[in-house]
């Protein structure tokens, strides 16, 4: 992407000095979300590891990381004094800010959210989580939570590098925040609640929903010569990477749609190429598609 270097949002929130707050729950509102990451670290950890990583940030075990709370943190001034760091903390802003201000522009009743960079594990108004849970956004608290370690994950195991690929992610993560103030998300809660066995299908609708607006801030992002060439594969790489049936078969080698949360790795990717082909977010109906 074209981009310069040299600034932070007023949006961001540097917390990678902090350790996590005590216990699983929290208040505010808002269940606890794993991200669009989140099963791809679960998945990786639990295979290396041989040990359940996904049940504890599922919050399925009382057990996993007794107390919440984060270990051998480093100092905050230590994460700013990293360059390679401070250029990717610098370019998150940069995302942040180019997408919110398009946001601004194509939803009136739109407010900013906040990002928060953290480390390892992080307190949240949806409640503690680790870094194994990938970046989320939380609607009790209307921020975005992203530990930078993930962008490494994408890299090196899942085989989605480049800028755009983390554009992509934050930009899925804004995309969430736009449904909390359209009210998506609080209808998808009550709709969960009604028809408990559509729980999975809407979720995926909601996430590709959220792909969907990613691609329609990538259109405005190209329309005024942000985006480079190679920048739009690299998003869809993103997207591919983190579809329900790769991750299935990376981590048992069988697929089951009936238990998809985030849609497969075709359809994530067709979402995202529909947003920045059109750049109309109506096109973004992904409830309708279901029916």
């Amino acid at each position: 992407m074209k981009w310069l270097p040299g600034g932070r949002s007023d949006n961001l929130e540097d917390r990678r000095g902090e350790s996590g707050g005590a216990g699983f729950g929290g208040g505010g509102g808002g269940g606890r979300r794993i991200g669009i990451g989140g099963v791809v670290i679960l998945i990786a950890l639990s295979v290396i590891f041989k040990k359940d990583f996904v049940s504890g940030a599922l919050g399925l075990s009382d057990t996993a990381n007794p107390g919440g709370v984060a270990t051998g943190a480093p100092s905050r001034s230590s994460a700013i004094q990293d360059p390679a760091e401070e250029k990717m903390v610098q370019f998150m802003s940069f995302v942040l800010d180019s997408a919110q201000a398009d946001w601004r522009q194509l939803v009136p009743s739109y407010h900013n959210a906040k990002l928060v960079l953290f480390r390892q594990a992080v307190s949240s108004a949806c409640g503690v989580a680790e870094a194994a849970s990938g970046p989320f956004y939380c609607p009790g608290d209307e921020k975005v939570y992203l530990d930078l370690s993930f962008f490494d994950q994408l890299d090196r195991q899942f085989g989605a590098p480049g800028d755009f690929a983390q554009a992509y992610v934050l930009a899925h993560e804004i995309g969430h925040h736009v449904q909390n103030i359209l009210g998506t998300e609080a209808k998808l809660r009550d709709a969960q609640s009604q028809n408990p066995r559509l729980k999975n299908q809407l979720s995926v609708a909601m996430e590709l929903q959220a792909d969907c607006y990613a691609g329609v801030w990538g259109y405005h992002a190209s329309r005024v010569g942000q985006l480079e060439a190679g920048d739009v594969n690299e998003g869809l790489a993103a997207a591919a990477a983190v579809g329900d049936d790769r991750l299935q078969k990376l981590g048992s080698g069988r697929v089951n749609p009936e238990t998809f949360t985030h849609g497969s790795s075709a359809d994530r990717t067709r979402w995202f190429r529909r947003g920045f082909d059109s750049g109309d977010m109506n096109q973004c109906d992904t409830f309708a598609a279901m029916r």
